[in-house]
């Protein structure tokens, strides 16, 4: 059953880095209520404060003023350690640099969070989660052994494994070729879709912003438009 609270919901949201006369603003005053379920894209230019707001609202840094609720938990009231038990388990992030370990195979890549997270079924998990992908026949190889496309596959199966609520895909085809990209995507929005996730990109690709059902641009570390297919 969907939750009747939104699986976000920022109000004035600010984030400054550096202190004193040598401060930056980087998040000025952010409102923004995402529904569960929703594919959402942040769109805007390097600088604008995209990835700096999905950092902020995946709680992976401590906004500096305003509210902030996660799928009905208060970021903005908790400590570093809450947060990261708070994310663990409830959001997925897939990044433009893979970050894969070099050393584990894509099986051994995805069933370590899980261990860590202290989930059951973890490797008959993670081997499921990458037949869906299509690397059932690849959870042996290790990331040096896997093109970049398949390297990514790994890295979503990593990140949608653990069933999480929430993904943040920040630029997720920017390291890869046009065609291999979109089949990613492509195969992004389907796990998403299955799974009833709420699903944040991260873009600059307006093509690929138009995919989801929700487009808000920034410039300047403030939201410039908000548009719903």
């Amino acid at each position: 059953m969907t939750s009747p609270l939104p699986a976000i919901a920022a109000h004035n949201l600010t984030l400054s880095l550096g202190q004193g006369d040598s401060a930056v603003e980087v998040l000025r005053g952010i409102d923004l209520t995402v529904p569960h379920g929703q594919t959402l894209a942040l769109l805007g230019p390097s600088g604008s404060g995209k990835s700096s707001l999905m950092a902020v609202l995946s709680g992976l840094e401590r906004a500096s003023g305003g509210t902030l609720q996660v799928a009905g938990e208060d970021f903005s009231a908790m400590s570093e350690d809450a947060l990261a038990l708070a994310r663990r388990g409830r959001i997925g992030v897939v990044l433009q640099a893979f970050h894969l370990l070099p050393t584990m195979t894509a099986l051994e890549n995805v069933i370590t969070p899980l261990e860590l997270a202290g989930m059951p079924d973890a490797k008959a998990r993670a081997e499921a989660e990458l037949a869906a992908v299509g690397l059932g026949a690849r959870l042996g190889h290790y990331p040096a052994q896997l093109s970049g496309g398949e390297q990514q596959r790994v890295a979503i199966a990593r990140a949608l494994a653990p069933k999480p609520a929430l993904v943040f895909a920040d630029e997720p085809t920017g390291n890869l070729d046009a065609a291999t990209g979109s089949s990613v995507m492509d195969l992004l929005f389907a796990r998403r879709a299955e799974a009833g996730a709420t699903l944040i990109v991260i873009t600059h690709d307006a093509a690929l912003a138009a995919r989801c059902e929700r487009v808000v641009t920034l410039a300047d570390g403030s939201i410039a438009s908000d548009t719903s297919a």
